[in-house]
């Protein structure tokens, strides 16, 4: 159940992701959670789109350099500990958690996304169904 994450590297200078995201927006595809890490001279941006296969192609005919990895996508509800909880799945599980960073949210009383890159998916994926998590193959449009 794991979503595919496109992961793009980008020179770390003005204007650069603005550039990305214009030929995706110009491309039609939706941005539904983005990630930026950065280093002196370059960057990742980390995202999650509507269209996995048709942003590859497009990134790759504008000599974009990137990379697909599994992520695991977890509802998580908007209250105090939410995030505590989905942890402590993770930790009683024995699972290392590589990086996570949240998607889309949803106010008071609703639910945020997180996505989660761990060492070992399956695992990860029982742990957390296991504890009552609700995992995400799409996020809703």
């Amino acid at each position: 159940m794991a979503i595919k994450q496109i992961s793009v590297f980008l020179e770390n200078s003005p204007g650069k992701l603005d550039e990305m995201t214009k030929i995706l927006a110009d491309a039609g595809i939706t941005l539904r959670a983005l990630s930026l890490a950065e280093t002196k001279d370059f960057g990742i941006v980390r995202i999650i789109v509507d269209n996995v296969i048709e942003t590859a192609t497009i990134l790759k005919e504008h000599a974009y350099i990137s990379s697909m990895t599994p992520v695991v996508a977890v509802m998580v509800p908007d209250i105090a500990g939410g995030l505590n909880k989905v942890l402590a799945a993770l930790t009683s599980a024995s699972v290392n958690l590589e990086y996570m960073y949240s998607a889309l949210a949803g106010g008071k009383g609703g639910n945020a996304y997180m996505i989660l890159r761990v060492e070992d998916i399956k695992k990860a994926e029982k742990a957390l169904r296991s504890a009552g998590f609700r995992l995400v193959e799409k996020f809703p449009d």
